[in-house]
């Protein structure tokens, strides 16, 4: 299969897994803060040093104020609105957000006013579409907005077991908007997906644990979760990055 007819996104944690996913030979990463949390927007700092070191990736920002679910009040979509402003002041080349509405159907006029921002950017709605309640119909919507790609594991835990709706989606889209298939994508399942499906763009992490240098952790104080390791840190890996793109293309 040829190398140009797909496009690897990775899902970014820091400026460390943007450089491992560039020398893997990733097409654009997804910058996210709280991975723990499904993804939110990262730091100023984290997006102005990224775009610095990305030279040959292409660097698309989660728009994303907190964790939690998709109903967004206007505050929330101020402070969106001002970090899609920001990503484009900073030079990312795309954007991704999602705005849902309490019944589970598209938030309309939400989306539109961060696609109005978004102008001359990329634009991904991420994973709340598999959290909408009629996927078919939110395609359509999301292909009336302008949006560029749905990020989607097909309404399932991962997209492994969510190749049947992902295929009646790339079916119904004919073309017309792309489908970013994401979540548990890795070297073992990315030819059976693209077998399944005929998608052309995959979004992975390819993540690895990396265990703290400290050579003292105070046992008795943790700064989140009571049972969390806070002794591991999980970066993307180069090779894992290769790998995945070669099970697929090779």
């Amino acid at each position: 299969m040829n190398r140009k007819d797909f496009q690897f996104e990775i899902c970014a944690n820091g400026v460390e897994s943007c450089l491992a996913a560039q020398e893997g030979g990733a097409d654009r990463v997804e910058l996210c803060a709280g991975i723990p949390e499904g993804g939110t927007t990262p730091s100023y700092g984290e997006i102005k040093v990224a775009r610095r070191v990305l030279t040959r990736t292409r660097l698309h920002v989660i728009i994303r104020p907190r964790g939690g679910d998709f109903l967004y009040t206007p505050l929330e979509i101020e402070r969106m609105i001002a970090d899609i402003d920001i990503a484009k002041d900073l030079g990312a080349d795309g954007v991704v957000f999602g705005c849902l509405r309490k019944d589970g159907g598209i938030d309309l006029d939400a989306n539109a006013q961060l696609m109005e921002h978004a102008r001359g950017m990329s634009v991904t709605f991420h994973r709340a579409f598999d959290r909408c309640k009629d996927p078919r119909q939110a395609l359509e919507q999301l292909v009336g907005l302008g949006v560029n790609r749905i990020l989607t594991s097909g309404q399932q835990p991962n997209a492994a077991q969510g190749i049947p709706l992902l295929k009646q989606l790339q079916e119904q889209a004919q073309g017309r908007i792309t489908l970013l298939a994401g979540c548990g994508v890795n070297e073992k399942n990315i030819r059976q997906i693209y077998e399944a499906t005929d998608i052309h763009e995959y979004h992975f992490s390819a993540r690895l644990p990396v265990h703290s240098q400290m050579e003292y952790i105070n046992p008795e104080v943790y700064m989140g979760a009571q049972d969390a390791d806070e002794g591991t840190l999980d970066y993307t890996s180069t090779e894992r990055v290769k790998n995945t793109i070669n099970a697929l293309i090779s």
